[in-house]
């Protein structure tokens, strides 16, 4: 068998892909393997980037509308005809099941679609100035412009898709793009520019800069040229990013610890597999992934032995495998960190129902019960294969649970009862209510984002545009 040569890239700036100084070796989550060389970028290439997308926002702003859209059409239509091959990078570098790894690209292709449609939508509006003494035989209307240069920051969990998020209204609105992808799933992102390039990007608008987040991140965050940072990723890196980026425009896609309530009453056959499908798809690497369940306690036993049952089944294995639900943790530190998180649990009372042991860098699909709230599996973010069951005696205890965390992305809530489920929509302190779905449920044009330490800002296209452009307003006095 002849071995693949292994995929030196290069960086892109300013439409030239260029040698890095120096460069690291990229290894397989599952199988360890180096699968690629990535270049580290040095402060004076992220200046290079940034001044060539200084450069290069005139053109934008200027281009037409329906250009702009055309390009993202073409994007879309290209990563089709390369679905298979975008789907393998993707299983490969971020340990994605390939089957989950279709359906990522399957939803890029749509945020792409999307981006160009929205382009071609960009409205503003008439004020009725007479409405105020004063105002009157005055014309008023309001535009929408882009900001300039925007700092995109991504992460490894779906690294074609939230690369999409940024780019995709980036390019739709007229702004050119500094592009900076997790340090392990890089491939993503170069793949994406190659496309973008034959797509008909305009040279400078998209720029892929890899490295470490303390050079490339904070030369990004910091540069006065960028005029809006969007970054998806942990809290706490978060947070420091917005301290440092003074009054840039900055949209932050942070953590979370979602939960599910599910009321008494409620059938179990359909929702069963969609909560295991919340808890453990990607190995709960997911932003929204379901990590908390709270059931009321006429049908607890019931539902923890559906729930156990269904995650039995999973089978693990080879991200290539096309028949593997979960595969390999991102790093085999993260596999250490989550399994000292449910013994901690466990030592504080909780029981294991099923699961926390490892193979390789694989955890098993794990169900905790009775897990005390103050436990890390249960109020910090475990972005692992890992759900905890409690009991409650009614829906308003369960919101109480819910409510009491730190963050506040998305929650779902099961029940019949129509006003049940309304006061759970009004009292959640979440951004997004899913009634009778599990909050790991996105499409790509809906407005996503929380509240509290989840973050800031929305994305969606259409609300990702509104984030990256400024209101003008303009007035005709006709006096």
């Amino acid at each position: 068998m002849t071995l693949k040569p292994i995929q030196k890239e290069k960086l892109y700036i300013d439409g030239e892909w260029i040698n890095g100084q120096e460069y690291v070796q990229l290894y397989s989550p599952y199988s360890g393997e180096v699968i690629g060389e990535i270049p580290l970028a040095s402060a004076e290439d992220v200046e290079k980037a940034v001044q060539a997308a200084e450069k290069a926002k005139g053109r934008l702003r200027k281009m037409p509308a329906h250009e702009r859209a055309t390009i993202l059409e073409n994007i879309a239509r290209l990563l089709q005809q390369r679905f298979e091959e975008a789907a393998e990078i993707i299983a490969k570098e971020a340990g994605k099941p390939i089957s989950t790894a279709r359906g990522e690209v399957a939803r890029t292709i749509q945020t792409y679609k999307f981006a160009a449609e929205e382009a071609k939508r960009i409205y503003g509006e008439t004020l009725p100035l007479d409405a105020a003494p004063g105002g009157e035989n005055r014309i008023a209307y309001t535009v929408r412009e882009p900001l300039g240069v925007v700092a995109a920051i991504t992460p490894f969990n779906f690294p074609m898709n939230l690369v999409a998020h940024k780019v995709g209204p980036a390019i739709a609105s007229g702004n050119p793009v500094v592009l900076k992808p997790a340090s392990q799933t890089p491939l993503s992102a170069y793949f994406i520019a190659k496309i973008a390039e034959e797509a008909g990007l305009p040279k400078g608008a998209l720029h892929v800069v890899t490295g470490k987040g303390s050079v490339v991140g904070d030369a990004l965050v910091t540069h006065p040229h960028v005029k809006m940072v969007t970054f998806t990723g942990s809290p706490a890196v978060g947070i420091g990013l917005r301290n440092k980026a003074g009054l840039k425009k900055v949209t932050l896609e942070l953590g979370s610890n979602s939960a599910v309530i599910v009321d008494e009453g409620v059938p179990l056959e359909k929702m069963i597999s969609r909560c295991v499908t919340g808890a453990f798809a990607y190995q709960g690497q997911v932003c929204i992934s379901l990590q908390r369940i709270y059931v009321h306690e006429n049908i607890y036993e019931d539902f923890v032995d559906k729930f156990v049952e269904a995650t039995s089944k999973l089978k693990l294995g080879d991200s290539m495998d096309p028949s593997t639900d979960v595969s390999a943790l991102i790093s085999p530190s993260d596999v250490e960190r989550v399994q000292e998180w449910i013994q901690e649990a466990v030592h504080q009372g909780a029981k294991v129902a099923i699961g926390g042991e490892r193979t390789g860098n694989i955890l098993h699909p794990t169900v905790l019960l009775d897990v005390p709230n103050e436990s890390k599996v249960s109020c910090q973010e475990a972005f692992a294969p890992v759900v905890l069951i409690n009991k409650v005696s009614s829906v308003e205890e369960a919101i109480q649970y819910v409510n009491n965390s730190q963050f506040g992305l998305q929650a779902g809530v099961y029940t019949e009862n129509i006003h049940t489920a309304l006061d759970a929509a009004e009292t959640l302190e979440v951004g997004g209510v899913l009634i009778n779905d599990i909050p790991t449920f996105r499409v790509d044009h809906m407005p996503y984002g929380g509240v509290k330490e989840s973050g800031t800002g929305r994305e969606g296209i259409k609300y990702a545009i509104e984030e990256m452009t400024e209101l003008k307003l303009v007035i005709i006095n006709r006096n």
